[in-house]
């Protein structure tokens, strides 16, 4: 599990930085940018969850123990 958690964890960490290439800095809410905000924030509350998830796994692992 934690193998595939790293992969998604590195595949949202991937699309950020997509996405942070696409953006337009002198019209970030119009066309092109605006999708690649959504994206960042997408991806980036990916990450966020497989970090909660992960560490929730690493908790339970120790109350068992």
């Amino acid at each position: 599990m934690k193998i595939f958690t790293a992969v998604l964890i590195f595949l949202a960490s991937a699309l950020i930085i997509f996405n942070v290439t696409r953006l337009d800095f002198s019209n970030l809410l119009q066309g092109e940018s605006m999708y690649a905000l959504i994206g960042i924030a997408a991806s980036f509350c990916a990450v966020l969850i497989l970090l909660i998830f992960r560490m929730s796994k690493e908790i339970e692992k120790r109350m068992n123990d």
